[in-house]
């Protein structure tokens, strides 16, 4: 490989940062970090770099999409240093990433189409009265038996976060109104697929602030197309590394 560097030809730094819009100081940056190999020096020190270096250039820009600025540092500089069993790991851990996203917006719509209008537990349900204080409103008893869950389920999830219950002012007792319901529902179903209750919250919160299912509609097609992007990334980056690594020999 060493006299076929010597053959090479000759690039600048600035030769390497024009094609790519970047600056002869990110070159020099990229080369310090690991993600270019070492430089040629011409007798008054200057660097020189090669077909090779452009080669790695291309990978790492292209691995950047799909891991992340960090991860495709670290394959970089794993490759160049001839450990290239430990960037296979690493690119094994961003599409096993990519893999639970992907299980998680699955999830997520999977629970969003299982919800439907709650309706109001017929009355004498439960051991708290089935009165309401408001339209569409029940009380945890019933809530729970319909959910198959415990009341200290709904206490605990309240705890969380997850609904806000009031109180009635005669008897004190917890009012899930409809909202209330459709968040009880929503964390029931992402309960039953594993999600612990630091990852419900958030989503509970988004579709309060909604104001329902309906706006998430928009979020989900962004998260699809976000994953899809980042699928298509991580194919784009194993293509350039691997006609890097053959570069390499």
């Amino acid at each position: 490989m060493g006299r076929n560097l010597q053959n090479a030809e000759r690039l600048r730094p600035v030769d390497l940062a024009r094609g790519h819009g970047l600056s002869t100081q990110a070159i020099r940056n990229y080369e310090e970090s690991g993600i270019l190999p070492a430089a040629g020096r011409t007798p008054h020190g200057y660097r020189t770099y090669t077909s090779l270096h452009a080669g790695a250039l291309r990978a790492f820009l292209a691995l950047v999409p799909g891991h992340g600025h960090r991860t495709a540092t670290s394959i970089m500089r794993a490759v160049n240093q001839g450990a290239v069993d430990e960037a296979f790991r690493l690119i094994d851990v961003g599409h096993a990433q990519l893999l639970d996203d992907r299980r998680t917006l699955q999830a997520v719509e999977s629970a969003l189409r299982d919800l439907v209008p709650a309706t109001v537990p017929e009355p004498g349900v439960g051991t708290e009265p089935a009165a309401v204080s408001g339209p569409g409103g029940t009380f945890i008893g019933p809530l729970a038996a319909k959910l198959g869950i415990r009341p200290a389920t709904l206490r605990k999830w309240e705890r969380a976060g997850l609904v806000h219950p009031h109180r009635d002012p005669l008897t004190g007792y917890r009012v899930y109104d409809e909202a209330d319901v459709r968040d009880a529902r929503l964390a029931h179903q992402l309960r039953r697929g594993g999600y612990p209750l630091e990852q419900i919250a958030p989503l509970i919160t988004q579709v309060r602030a909604a104001g329902g299912l309906k706006p998430l509609e928009a979020a989900l097609r962004d998260w699809h197309g976000r994953l899809s992007a980042r699928g298509r990334a991580m194919l784009t980056g194993a293509a350039e590394l691997e006609a890097y690594l053959r570069k390499r020999g």
